[in-house]
């Protein structure tokens, strides 16, 4: 009668005892028995192995390897691991084209998905296993919304490509795109660095939108120490997952959750290594978005707060020819959290199970040119800013640390385009010259919907030499590929009637970076008189998954989250 009785273990009760003990749940154990379990198997915590594997995306190819590594932990440690999988979108391979409309309401999709199998099956803990953009937030979503013992490990990044020379990256075959069109390299030249930009797996070897989740993760005590720096290709990544495996036995027996871990503290170191790094702006985006699922409103102007304060610190691809396998040799986050270790919340838990500054006490730097001293910084503020004024009332934001100086601020004439392929014909026909700003609108979260990247047009940009030259300006999103004077999230978008509808060619648009200053040489009366009667442009989307998000979906100052009711 072994299945039918309790059993008591070092666990106490489990939320998997609901489909596994008593007389009742014969059928439930027989079907468990369908998947060869044995009793003992049976008998152990159900521990939900989230994997988003699959053979499209580079940065998930290689998971299967880890999922393995994590079950070995599991079952070391005590617990029966059962594995599933969640979608996962390659933001590369959907970028520039309609494709692009996914990626980020894949998020929601993504979170809802393990919601549905968790509260299901009655799992009592999981382990997320993830890389890329939208997916590491939506597992963490996840996490927060179920609140079971959950411990995540990032797939890492991809190791840098080699090109005549020099090291190169995903970014670089984007904008050596425009350099071809620009009849600076030949087809050939195109060629060899398509062929060797991406070497093998892993998530694009720069600080793009994926390495930045993968640190944040990390910042927030989500994953061990040392996991998102930690090259997809390497042995470390492997014990890495091994550890992680055992280690949710032990969240599970401790009954630490994920929001004892993901706290108000939490959210805020995890800005300040971002900005230390000079990350992304999507994450501005998920982190709004993981700590709106936990009741946690986190402002804008904290992110511009904590900017001005919290100095960058490690400059990597884009921004400069560095890349993840750099910090990592320099000690991965863990060093960055050394750094700014005066300035941190220390007293939050993370799933090693010791608290930031028990864990701080024993970091290092491993290279001073690599993760600069706060005294030294390679900028003064951190890589995020926060622009206001009568073109984004309620904020757009841009990544100061890949601008150069003399880009700072900047005045130009509007070039408007409704529409990222528009952008994209007009750039090529040389619509774009020096001097002007790039509009691009209609491209919001409802506008779009789903707020594309705008990598296409800004790589074509500077690969035509004009990266110093002009400026770009969006209600739609950046790749975190991106570099130069390119300030997106522009909100209220055009979409629910922002002032960036309302703009024609010809309007003289102001960039004050440093003073945060985003503005139309327009009255509020020229404004809103253009904008009355304006019928926002939108596209028929039939029943399609896309016309769903467009009707939930919320502005970028929330972080795009959804709202039922």
């Amino acid at each position: 009668m072994k299945g039918i009785m309790k059993s008591k273990t070092r666990f106490g009760k489990l939320n998997s005892d609901m489909v596994k003990k008593g007389v009742e749940r014969a059928p439930h154990r027989s079907l468990l028995k369908a998947l060869g379990l044995t009793d003992e198997e049976i008998d152990r915590p159900f521990i939900a192995v989230v994997n988003s594997w699959n053979e499209v995306v580079p940065g998930h190819i290689h998971l299967r390897t880890l999922s393995e590594a994590v079950k070995d932990g599991v079952r070391a440690a005590g617990g029966t691991p059962m594995e599933f999988n969640t979608i996962a979108i390659c933001d590369g391979i959907a970028m520039g084209h309609e494709g692009m409309r996914y990626p980020l309401p894949s998020r929601e999709l993504i979170a809802d998905s393990i919601e549905l199998m968790i509260e299901a099956h009655r799992f009592d803990a999981m382990v997320l296993i993830s890389s890329c953009d939208k997916i590491v937030p939506g597992h963490l979503i996840a996490a927060a919304r179920l609140n079971i013992p959950s411990i995540a490990v990032t797939g890492g990044p991809m190791l840098a490509g080699f090109h005549r020379g020099r090291r190169i990256d995903f970014a670089n075959i984007n904008e050596a795109v425009g350099q071809y069109r620009g009849g600076k390299i030949s087809e050939e030249e195109l060629y060899e660095i398509e062929s060797h930009a991406c070497p093998g797996p892993g998530s694009c070897a720069g600080l793009f939108t994926a390495n930045t989740m993968a640190c944040v993760t990390e910042a927030l005590g989500m994953s061990l120490p040392g996991c998102a720096a930690t090259p997809a290709v390497s042995s470390a990544k492997i014990m890495l997952a091994r550890k992680s495996g055992a280690r949710v036995l032990g969240l599970l027996a401790e009954t630490v959750r994920p929001r004892d871990i993901m706290t108000e503290d939490a959210f805020r170191n995890a800005i300040m290594v971002d900005l230390a790094l000079g990350g992304s702006t999507n994450a501005i985006l998920h982190l709004q978005a993981i700590a709106d699922e936990l009741g946690v409103r986190l402002e804008l102007n904290l992110f511009d707060e904590l900017s001005r304060v919290i100095p960058h610190i490690c400059n990597l691809s884009p921004a400069a020819p560095c890349f993840m396998e750099d910090l990592y040799r320099a000690g991965g986050v863990p060093a960055i959290l050394k750094r700014l270790e005066p300035k941190l919340n220390l007293n939050v838990q993370t799933v090693s199970g010791r608290r930031l500054k028990d864990l701080v006490a024993g970091y290092q730097v491993r290279d001073e040119s690599a993760v600069r001293p706060l005294s030294n910084p390679f900028h003064r503020e951190g890589g995020i800013a926060v622009l206001r004024g009568n073109l984004a009332p309620k904020g757009a934001v841009v990544k100061q640390s890949a601008v150069s100086a003399n880009m700072l601020s900047f005045q130009g004439a509007a070039v408007v385009f409704n529409s990222e392929e528009e952008a994209v014909d007009g750039i090529v026909k040389g619509k774009v010259r020096e001097g002007c700003v790039v509009v691009i609108r209609y491209e919001g979260p409802k506008g779009g919907p789903g707020m594309r990247e705008m990598l296409a047009p800004t790589s074509r940009i500077m690969g035509m030499g004009l990266g110093e030259k002009v400026a770009l300006v969006t209600d739609g999103r950046f790749s975190g590929a991106t570099r130069g004077p390119c300030i997106g999230h522009v909100c209220p978008e055009a979409a629910e009637g922002g002032p960036i509808a309302a703009l024609v060619n010809g309007d003289i648009v102001q960039i004050d970076i440093p003073r945060r200053i985003l503005n139309v040489k327009l009255t509020e009366e020229e404004i809103q008189s253009r904008l009355k009667g304006l019928k926002p442009k939108t596209k028929e989307l039939g029943r399609s998954f896309l016309a769903k998000y467009r009707l939930l979906v919320q502005s970028t100052d929330t972080g795009g989250v959804l709202r039922y009711g």
